[in-house]
């Protein structure tokens, strides 16, 4: 998106709330079904992976995997608890896996 058109849909949002509000209805449903999805995904798969037998270097990469999602899921708690939305780059690298 060009600087020009990010200036425009930020003028659109100041002058329009209804455009905000939707906006965040929109975010906050996405938000709540990306988690009831990933719970969902894990209730289905883990119970069917009963006597699998895992390399190491299998559950390392799961491991990882886990890592990523913990720290996403404890940055997004506290991005919900104290308004700080903002991705800092250490976040930023771990969940890029670097």
């Amino acid at each position: 998106m060009s600087a020009n058109s990010t200036q425009v849909r930020e003028t659109i949002r100041e002058r329009t709330p209804a455009v905000r509000k939707i906006e965040h209805t929109i975010e906050y449903l996405d938000l709540v079904g990306s988690c009831h999805q990933f719970v969902a995904t894990l209730g289905r798969l883990v119970p069917r992976m009963r006597g699998q037998e895992f390399t190491d270097d299998e559950r390392e990469t799961v491991r990882r995997g886990i890592s990523k999602v913990r720290a996403a899921a404890d940055w997004l708690e506290a991005a919900i608890d104290n308004g700080e939305f903002t991705l800092d780059e250490q976040l930023a690298n771990l969940l890029k896996g670097e």
